[in-house]
């Protein structure tokens, strides 16, 4: 089981992780110039790495987003992601469940969504909102139809369980996980709201359900907290990724992405000698047939 992981920025997987330890913003941080030429390398880098997995077709790369509003969830992917070969990467956005969904345990409708052998799955939020917006709003546990005590601390534990076996269960089957909250200051939210107010083309973007949300910060940053200590072990870290400088935040991101990847080490698969051999006859025919 790969367990293989970078250290920056990774959240401690004995849970003593705090939120005072948790930076908004980098420190010290490099110019635009460079974080974006430092973005170039990587995306090559990052092609590279993911032809090689794709070809290798054995093992996979689940990449899990979260975070609050306006932290930058969406750009990131779109950015770090932009070399990738679309073929070999698969990009899933959770939102609020289906009746279909709810008809089902906690984690089926994300297991649908599983990246193939060779792929990089990305989800756009995922199951962690169980124990994230359902721990902050715990009157949504009433459509899902749970047998037994809900919102105790039985319950959370076992949610908690639950997600960590989850995992365990993927990385023993090839699929690597690695989970990065971008962890935005409120202050950073509120100018990106106000910019979303003020630039038209950026309206669409903007919610009054986000405006709402924004007033449970503090009980967000405790299901945070309680989730990353509960959740970031050997075979699915997470990482707290300072989100206040957008630029930054990415290099950050793709950073960790191509040192996991590189770890891993995917190769092309290797030809068999005899067939090897008979590379030479089929060369000739091709330059000599028709």
């Amino acid at each position: 089981m790969f367990t293989q992981f970078p250290r920056r920025h990774r959240v401690s997987f004995v849970g003593d992780f705090h939120l005072a330890q948790a930076q908004t913003a980098p420190s010290p941080v490099d110019s635009n110039k460079i974080l974006k030429k430092k973005l170039k390398k990587l995306s090559k880098q990052l092609y590279e790495l993911q032809r090689a997995l794709y070809a290798e077709d054995q093992r996979s790369l689940l990449l899990v987003f979260q975070a609050m509003d306006a932290a930058g969830k969406d750009s990131t992917i779109r950015s770090v992601m932009r070399g990738v070969n679309p073929a070999g990467c698969q990009v899933h956005s959770f939102k609020q469940p289906s009746a279909e969904e709810l008809d089902h345990d906690f984690l089926w409708r994300s297991s649908q969504r599983l990246p193939q052998r060779g792929r990089i799955g990305i989800f756009n939020r995922s199951y962690y909102e169980e124990v994230l917006v359902v721990r902050v709003h715990p009157e949504y546990l009433g459509t899902q139809k749970l047998p037994g005590e809900i919102n105790t601390h039985a319950f959370w534990e076992e949610r908690y369980e639950s997600i960590r076996s989850h995992e365990q269960h993927l990385a023993r089957n090839g699929t690597v996980v690695i989970k990065f909250w971008l962890n935005v200051s409120q202050d950073a939210q509120k100018a990106r709201f106000l910019s979303r107010l003020n630039e038209p083309e950026k309206n669409w973007k903007f919610s009054a359900g986000d405006l709402k949300e924004r007033t449970f910060w503090q009980q967000y940053m405790d299901a945070y907290a309680m989730a990353l200590n509960q959740t970031s072990r050997p075979w699915a870290p997470w990482y707290a990724i300072p989100a206040d400088n957008k630029l930054a935040m990415r290099v950050e991101v793709a950073e960790t992405i191509v040192a996991t990847l590189s770890a891993m080490n995917p190769a092309y698969p290797q030809v068999a000698a005899s067939t090897r051999k008979q590379f030479a006859k089929i060369r000739q025919q091709l330059l000599t047939g028709d």
